[in-house]
């Protein structure tokens, strides 16, 4: 099967909010700021998390491995957005597109089943305390993280390959901000029925699955946490869920709403709008939810900048 679908146009022009002229000079802006934010926040993640020995434990292992996917996740998206909303010109080739779709969905589908390890290790932390570093060794970590890339990769070269294949009929408008599947799917001609209900069944298993099995552990964390004695302890135990639940709920709610329903269901400005959200505020706002409700990691923060200015 050719990557390429011959028929399709050389380029696509992304029309964005074309139809809201007035909305494109802020979102510029927006981007411009909280694009950076982004990547200083979770490459700081990175250095304070391998940098500080305290650090070296399987959560942090898993949240080094969050903020290199986040940062590659905004990346796949943010510069080409704002080089269409910075210009008139407001085009992707058809090349630079597969590219982007690719790249795009490794990085959603690799953190759905990512977040969904987290909890496993929060679950095994709190209710099985005894046993957590039998069964999350470095092995067992460096296993589960290959496991998850691997299957993320997976999900992405398969429905996009598929998806590239369908017929567009000459259409070369696509109106959304990015690349990507249902918004395919949706501009594309023909039977593409086939394609909807692939795209439902896979995402249940990269969407529905591993958020079952957050709450899951989540109601079981819950449970251990309440029989606590000391208020201290579960006062530090809700501290690290807590941060862990909020970035799920920020990641899944809109990637639910945009990939467990059919293509053609969609709202014109659902997919611009849920693309805004989870590739660029998610990503943003991760290190900071990180950072300010873990004294961890705000300690390993402050003696990484103390270190700093000492050496100076």
């Amino acid at each position: 099967m050719p990557l390429i679908n011959e028929s399709l146009p050389e380029v696509f022009v992304l029309l964005g909010f074309a139809d809201q002229p007035w909305l494109e000079l802020p979102l510029f802006v927006i981007l411009l700021i909280t694009y950076p934010m982004a990547i200083m926040g979770n490459v700081t993640i990175i250095l304070v998390s391998r940098l500080d020995s305290r650090l070296h434990s399987p959560m942090y292992f898993f949240l080094t491995n969050l903020s290199f996917l986040d940062m590659c996740y905004t990346t796949s998206i943010v510069p080409q957005m704002l080089f269409n909303l910075g210009s008139s010109k407001k085009t992707i080739s058809y090349m630079g597109c597969a590219v982007q779709l690719y790249f795009f969905h490794i990085m959603g589908g690799t953190e759905c089943l990512l977040l969904a390890i987290m909890s496993f290790d929060r679950y095994v932390a709190i209710c099985r305390p005894l046993h957590y570093t039998l069964i999350m060794n470095q092995h067992i970590c460096i296993l589960l993280v290959s496991v998850v890339w691997l299957s993320g990769v997976t999900y992405a070269v398969s429905e996009a390959t598929v998806t590239l294949q369908l017929p567009l009929c000459g259409q070369n408008k696509l109106d959304h901000l990015v690349c990507e599947i249902p918004v395919l799917i949706k501009t594309s001609c023909g039977e593409k029925g086939a394609n909807e209900l692939t795209l439902s069944v896979v995402c249940i298993f990269m969407l529905a699955v591993p958020l079952c099995l957050i709450l899951v552990s989540y109601a079981s964390i819950g449970r251990a946490v309440f029989k606590i004695k000391s208020s201290e302890g579960r006062k530090k135990a809700f501290g690290t869920c807590s941060s862990h639940l909020i970035v799920v709920f920020l990641f899944y709610g809109p990637a639910i709403s945009m990939y467990l329903q059919a293509p053609s269901s969609i709202s014109r400005d659902q997919p611009k709008l849920m693309a805004l959200f989870y590739g660029v505020v998610t990503p943003t706002l991760n290190p900071f939810i990180y950072t300010l409700r873990n004294k961890n990691v705000k300690g390993a923060l402050s003696n990484l900048v103390r270190s700093m200015f000492s050496s100076k």
